[in-house]
């Protein structure tokens, strides 16, 4: 089972076995706690890793980290104490970036993948006191405007 540290959202479910639907930083680097202590962790090379997967798995850490950071992890989003719009902004802005960049390559998980960003640039779009124009937005230099 995988530390629990932070909220983390549930913004995409990946049918790919051994990808990771919830991420948060520790989750991503740190290995996890094995329920038997004698157990060996799991370790896998770097080089066996299959493309898609390295880049699903930045696709989900950045999904996760922009949700907290625009407070979707709370009860109500505007008194999160995680809630940082200029952050939120910059993960969004990367992870369009990303997902434009490899969408060819993602396969089965370019849609889910897409959907999560555009939810993504949705919510800060209603978080914005002040709403950026359209084609403004967090991203929207890579997907075009978002309605």
């Amino acid at each position: 089972m995988w530390p629990t540290v932070g909220a983390g959202l549930h913004l995409l479910s990946l049918a790919y076995a051994g990808t990771v639907a919830r991420a948060t930083l520790p989750a991503m680097t740190e290995i996890p706690a094995s329920p038997e202590p004698t157990a060996q962790p799991s370790v896998r090379e770097l080089a066996e890793i299959p493309a898609v997967e390295i880049i699903t798995r930045a696709a989900v850490m950045l999904m996760s980290a922009a949700a907290e950071k625009l407070g979707l992890s709370a009860t109500d989003p505007d008194d999160s104490p995680h809630r940082d719009l200029d952050e939120a902004r910059r993960l969004i802005t990367a992870l369009a970036g990303l997902v434009t960049a490899s969408a060819e390559y993602l396969g089965p998980h370019a849609g889910p993948v897409r959907d999560g960003l555009k939810s993504l640039q949705l919510a800060f779009r209603e978080s914005s006191a002040a709403p950026d124009e359209p084609g403004q937005g967090p991203g929207e230099k890579y997907t075009g405007p978002v309605w």
